[in-house]
């Protein structure tokens, strides 16, 4: 049995201290929290101190970088999640908090259940996509495999 790993990076407009920031940061643990309570929730990186995984150490050696990995059953709750719930309306408003001219990028690859992605994995998979497109080891939506290594012509939203 598999499950479905995301990871997601983007580059903050300004510190999460800014006052700029304030909606996204006191977004962050209640939507977090709906999510952990979604359907199909496996798992999602915390810091140490449970905070989102935005307040961890970056690997891309830049600390404005934004960071979110999570686990969940299958791409439906996945998707359900991301369009579907108040999720939508920080997908949408991004533009508010992030650098859309930087780096963004978004990832998703199959696990074998109850192994959980690492930061060095994530920044793997992000790179191998970035570099190779679409493959049954790191796609998107747009470029979707199955848990077998098949082809999805697309899942958007």
């Amino acid at each position: 049995m598999f499950h479905l790993a995301q990871a997601n990076i983007a580059r903050f407009k300004a510190p999460l201290t800014d006052p700029q920031m304030k909606e996204f940061v006191d977004f962050l643990e209640p939507v977090n929290r709906f999510a952990e309570e979604s359907k199909g929730f496996v798992w999602r990186l915390k810091d140490e101190q449970g905070r989102p995984a935005s307040y961890l150490e970056s690997p891309f050696k830049d600390d404005m970088m934004a960071i979110n990995i999570s686990v969940w059953e299958d791409v439906e709750s996945f998707k359900n999640f991301v369009y579907g719930s108040v999720h939508s309306y920080f997908l949408r408003n991004k533009k508010k908090w992030f650098d859309l001219k930087g780096t963004s990028l978004f990832v998703m690859w199959w696990m074998p259940e109850g192994q959980m992605p690492t930061l060095d994995m994530a920044k793997e998979k992000l790179e191998a996509l970035e570099a190779n497109g679409p493959s049954p080891a790191a796609f998107t939506f747009r470029g979707f495999y199955d848990a077998e290594g098949r082809l999805i012509e697309t899942l958007t939203g």
